[in-house]
């Protein structure tokens, strides 16, 4: 008998969890990137990798068939955005469960996935796209400042700044078409109303609203400093998210598999900031899985190879992650997150780099050196677990030298 394995598309920040899950459900993960040796966990967890260009469609497919005469694929799927429409494309292709490609695509492009809400009567933040310096001070200027200026197809907060004036407004415009920003597709800007008040997150599977969590997201540049699951919000407010978030997935042909929706509550109520037609990044996953007892990605497996998921919330806690950002660039001397580990309550500290790496901030997510969570059966005693250990986390950086 075949072994029954399951493809994942390219790598994240979630794939190790999503080899890990896999293996769980007797499955053997294959991993085809364009690049295996980005990353480092595939050789470390003896995970087979295979070398194909993501873009390449009918290699993409080769390969699959190729890997069908050995394996029993009971399915394709990935934990990156960028990939996921293909992934989509993959599973019409081999007649296995996956999402509507037409509809990912559509999400992926912020600027149609803002035309499909606005036409659905969503509210959303009003909006201008924008190919050049002179389209984008005219946006600015009908839309009225402050506004926020981001690429239209991108994530992880990247080249996403808040423009409160007219010298920022064209610094940034500069930045963004003046060589500096690294697009995935022709370059477009999104020029939209800066939205003010609370950030909520919502994390969906299929139809089904799993977590609300309350999010950090500091101007200018809207890289996420903390999540706290569930939200602190009360039942009516709840009931108009959910209620909006439904309307999202009915605009945007969503609903199968997982989403993420980030809002605002506004004076006008809450304003829709962007659907992501996937689940959010690590470690939002295991603070769910640590706030109401559902396990995403294993449920999100179960779906991609056809199998019943289990969507039942099991306990009723509260999880809490920051997010620690450097203040200045430099030379990362060292960092210590031991103590803060050892403090009762906290599920998790994880540093992403090690002693001796340049920190090069670039006002996105990239820029967060390291997390912490922690978990308790009230907010209360959450938040003070968690000040707790972050205050316990020490670093050094040294600057860069000044230029003479």
């Amino acid at each position: 008998m075949a072994r029954r394995a399951i493809i994942l598309l390219e790598g994240a920040s979630n794939s190790r969890i999503y080899n890990e899950a896999a293996r769980r459900l007797n499955l053997y993960p294959i991993t085809l990137s364009a690049d295996p040796a980005l990353y480092d966990y595939l050789a470390a967890e003896g995970i087979e990798a295979i070398r194909v260009d993501k873009d390449g469609h009918d290699a993409l497919i080769r390969e699959c068939s190729r890997l069908r005469s050995t394996y029993d694929i009971a399915g394709i799927t990935s934990a990156r955005e960028e990939v996921y429409a293909t992934v989509g494309k993959l599973c019409r292709h081999f007649a296995l469960p996956g999402p509507n490609p037409a509809s990912i695509d559509r999400c992926c492009d912020k600027f149609v996935q803002r035309q499909l809400l606005a036409q659905a009567g969503v509210p959303v933040p009003a909006f201008r796209s924008a190919a050049n310096a002179t389209e984008v001070e005219r946006s600015a200027a009908e839309i009225g400042l402050p506004v926020v200026l981001k690429p239209a197809v991108g994530i992880g907060s990247s080249g996403v700044r808040l423009c409160r004036n007219v010298n920022e407004l064209a610094e940034h415009t500069t930045y963004l078409l003046g060589g500096k920003h690294i697009w995935r597709s022709s370059p477009r800007i999104l020029i939209e109303e800066f939205a003010q008040g609370h950030q909520y997150n919502l994390e969906v599977m299929g139809n089904e609203i799993i977590g609300i969590a309350r999010a950090d997201y500091g101007p200018p540049h809207f890289v996420c400093r903390g999540h706290i699951y569930p939200a602190p919000v009360t039942d009516g407010e709840c009931k108009r998210i959910a209620d909006m978030s439904l309307n999202c997935l009915r605009a945007l042909g969503l609903g199968w598999g997982p989403t993420n929706i980030e809002l605002r509550w506004t004076n006008r109520g809450p304003v829709v900031i962007e659907v992501n037609p996937r689940l959010a990044g690590s470690p939002v996953p295991d603070m769910v899985q640590l706030a109401y007892g559902v396990d995403l990605i294993t449920e999100h497996i179960k779906l991609v190879i056809g199998d019943e998921w289990d969507l039942r919330k099991r306990h009723a806690h509260t999880a809490a992650a920051r997010y620690l950002i450097p203040d200045c660039d430099g030379i990362l001397d060292w960092i210590d997150g031991d103590r803060a580990a050892a403090v009762s309550g906290v599920a998790e500290v994880k540093l992403y780099i090690e002693p001796k790496t340049p920190i090069i901030r670039k006002g996105d997510s990239g820029d967060r050196i390291a997390h912490v969570i922690a978990a308790s059966p009230n907010l209360a005693r959450t938040e003070a677990i968690l000040q707790r250990a972050v205050d316990l986390i020490d670093w050094s950086i040294t600057p860069f030298a000044a230029p003479e």
